[in-house]
């Protein structure tokens, strides 16, 4: 079995990582970052730092070794992450946004979701798309599909 890498703290450091449990004013990642170096120094094997907070024995080792190669501030934040790539330009939202706003195909009273979908697709905004994206797109842009006498009697409302 491998030895684990040791975990060195400075007094300095130590005191900033109990600050950081105590205060609990951090993203919880950093808190049980901090939990994890805080018990790696105290010589806790990866197991039992595992068993105690819950989390796998891969977390506790990578945390280890964030610390030792970057060290506390590394050990802490993680790296950014990239996330699924958009699946709309700025572009296509523009044009899309703007679909919502003319008016709705004959026969209908307002833009759904489903016709927004069905019209992107055959004006070749874009190839293909689902329904949940086009919702998102609308939500994010706190656009309204219709009904704009509604939305100004809410904003004519007194604050209560």
């Amino acid at each position: 079995m491998p030895k684990k890498p040791a975990v060195r703290l400075t007094s300095v450091q130590r005191r900033k990582l109990r600050a950081i449990v105590r205060t609990g004013r951090r993203k919880a990642r950093e808190i049980l970052y901090a939990h994890i170096l805080l018990k790696s120094a105290a010589g806790w094997t990866n197991r039992h730092i595992a068993e105690a907070f819950e989390v796998t024995t891969k977390t506790v080792q990578r945390t280890r070794l964030r610390y030792l190669e970057g060290g506390l501030t590394a050990a802490l934040h993680e790296r950014e992450r990239s996330g699924q790539p958009l699946k709309l330009t700025r572009q296509q939202e523009t044009l899309l946004v703007a679909l919502v706003c003319s008016k709705p195909p004959a026969g209908h009273r307002r833009w759904t979701i489903r016709l927004l979908t069905e019209e992107a697709i055959k004006r070749e905004i874009v190839t293909e798309v689902s329904p949940e994206t086009i919702r998102q797109v609308l939500k994010k842009t706190n656009s309204s599909r219709g009904n704009s006498k509604a939305g100004a009697a809410v904003k004519s409302r007194p604050n209560i």
